[in-house]
Formats: structure tokens, C-alpha cells, sequence
């Protein structure tokens, strides 16, 4: 991002990008409680920055996160009440989830144990050697761009994390944790407008798709 600040705390429509993604779970009627994981040198910033000016009414705590996002999602699953049946997994930095994105992954995972919200590929994807030639180019048709959120029965997510222990096994999302298991993934819709805010180019497109919401 070429800032100092690090991106959930990055000014969106006035206020840090973690407050406007905390806010739609927080008023969303299905969830429950929040967990915001934080590294742990920035719990006083969360704190002071995003949880105390914003009365959030969900909000059960912060917990301190991993040297990986896997890591992380792992420590926010041992806070988890034990008879919680439906675990979401959402990306701090993804400020544009709508109440029917999170409606849909519930329901899916509900019935099938573990969805995620996703967009058709829309550029031709190819896959490279380690020295920089094209060996392969996947049907597009098949392909999807994976977002947040990611439901889960919890526990579908805390066996696919035990197991991911047990095993050392690393995946970059936690659908590819509970594939590893065997259980099938459902894909529902996700939007283009769903976007992770990651680079200064990311920003400045979030902060038109906020003046247009708000128009």
C-alpha cells in the first residue's frame, strides 16, 4: 500500500476501512458476535480507533492473531462459543460485502457445510513455469475468483483446522483447508464491487464506490 498506516486503519468515507466491514456484520440480523483478529502490536489502535468510537452492539472481543491469516483464523476459532454453529471468515480490508452475500453463504453452508463468495474469472488465466513461460492456460469457463465471505458449519472449519495441525498442512484460504477433507465447497455470488482493498489503486476505487453509495 506504500503507507505507514496499515490498511484496516486506512481512512474510507472518514473513518478506518475496519469500521465500515465490522459495521455490515455488525447489523447483519444472522450474526451473532464478532471477533476482530488483530495483530497484537495494534490492539490499543483497534481499540481506540475502530471498537470504542463506534458502539458496535456484536463485537465479543479481540483476539490476537498468527504469523499466517491460517494461523490467525485458528486462534479466532478457539474463541468461539461452543455451541456456535455456523462459523463466517471475512477479510478486515473487504468493506463492500452486502447483507445477501453473507444471507447466501449462510444458507449454503448450512446445507452443504462450507461455502464462499466468488466472481467468474474474467481475464484469460495462464499458469507459468518458475522461469517465466506459459505451460498452461485453464478453461476459463471453470474458473473463479474467490472472496470473503467464507461460511463454515463450525465444525467442518475446526476439524479442517485441526487437521491442517496435525498434518502441517498451509492453505492461503480456509476453503482450501476444508477441500483438503473432503467436503465439497459451494460457490455463491459474490460482486465485483466485493473488492480487497490491497493496493493505493484499490483505494481510490473504494473511495468512489462510497461516495456512490452514499450519493
Amino acid at each position: 500500500m506504500r503507507n505507514s498506516v496499515k490498511k484496516p486503519y486506512l481512512n474510507l468515507g472518514g473513518k478506518p476501512i475496519l469500521v465500515h466491514t465490522i459495521g455490515v456484520f455488525d447489523r447483519n440480523p444472522v450474526i451473532d458476535t464478532i471477533f476482530v483478529i488483530v495483530d497484537a502490536v495494534d490492539f490499543e489502535l483497534c481499540r481506540s480507533t475502530v471498537i470504542a468510537p463506534s458502539a458496535f452492539r456484536k463485537v465479543g472481543g479481540l483476539v490476537v492473531g498468527g504469523e499466517t491469516r491460517q494461523a490467525s483464523v485458528f486462534n479466532g476459532l478457539q474463541s468461539l462459543p461452543t455451541d456456535a454453529d455456523c462459523v463466517i471468515v471475512h477479510d478486515g480490508v473487504r468493506p463492500f460485502v452486502t447483507d445477501e452475500m453473507i444471507f447466501a453463504c449462510v444458507e449454503a453452508a448450512d446445507e452443504w457445510g462450507a461455502a464462499v463468495a466468488a466472481v467468474p474469472a474474467k481475464d484469460t488465466i495462464k499458469v507459468a513455469s518458475t522461469d517465466g513461460f506459459i505451460v498452461d492456460t485453464p478453461d476459463r469457463d471453470k474458473l473463479w475468483a474467490v472472496q470473503t465471505p467464507q461460511a463454515f458449519r463450525a465444525s467442518v472449519l475446526r476439524d479442517a483446522h485441526a487437521y491442517a495441525q496435525r498434518e502441517r498442512r498451509t492453505a492461503t484460504d480456509d476453503a482450501m483447508l476444508v477441500e483438503q477433507l473432503g467436503y465439497k465447497v459451494k460457490i455463491v455470488s459474490g460482486s465485483e464491487s466485493n473488492l480487497k482493498i490491497t493496493t493505493p489503486e484499490d483505494l481510490i476505487i473504494a473511495e468512489a464506490l462510497k461516495r456512490e453509495a452514499c450519493a
